[in-house]
């Protein structure tokens, strides 16, 4: 009894899915929905493209660690970044990766970066990496924490497009 009830179930969300899609042309929104220009293997994109500053401001973070805040600073980045967001999974060979420790204060404001692990080779990443952090201040404001320091792994491909290891949807 409960498969069938389990199987209607799904039969009922797959009809939903199928009208909503039918209904909604515009793409869900979310870290992990794809561009709204896809990039072309091999097609450069700008990494000075500026980026998504439309978005209201960050709601605040509840997080109780800095590893919990390390996914609301991810997500921000994405938003902010959203058109320089790697869409699926990454080429084998990535451009650049880096460790980068970010310093936040409790109104969201960015305090310090400090690289753990900076791709040398590629200063030009570095400097953008840099730049795109700052630019997307304010962050989430770390109620619970105060101020926090926390972080990521960036994962940069040559077309100039990247991902965060906390959100990445993994490599080819």
């Amino acid at each position: 009894m409960l498969s069938q009830k389990l199987h209607r179930s799904s039969l009922g969300m797959g009809i939903v899915s199928i009208f909503a899609a039918c209904t909604n042309p515009t793409p869900v929104a979310g870290p992990h929905a794809p561009t709204a220009q896809p990039q072309l293997q091999g097609q450069p994109s700008s990494p000075q493209t500026p980026p998504d500053t439309t978005n209201s401001p960050p709601r605040a973070s509840t997080a109780a660690t800095p590893r919990d805040y390390r996914r609301d600073g991810a997500t921000h980045l994405y938003a902010r970044n959203s058109n320089r967001i790697h869409a699926g999974k990454l080429p084998p060979m990535l451009h650049a990766i880096g460790v980068l420790q970010v310093d936040i204060n409790r109104s969201g404001a960015v305090t310090g970066l400090r690289w753990m692990r900076a791709p040398t080779h590629a200063p030009d990443v570095v400097a953008e990496i840099e730049r795109t952090v700052r630019a997307a201040a304010p962050f989430p404001a770390p109620v619970k924490l105060g101020r926090v320091t926390y972080t990521d792994t960036w994962l940069w491909d040559k077309s100039g497009r990247f991902q965060l290891d906390t959100l990445t949807e993994g490599q080819l």
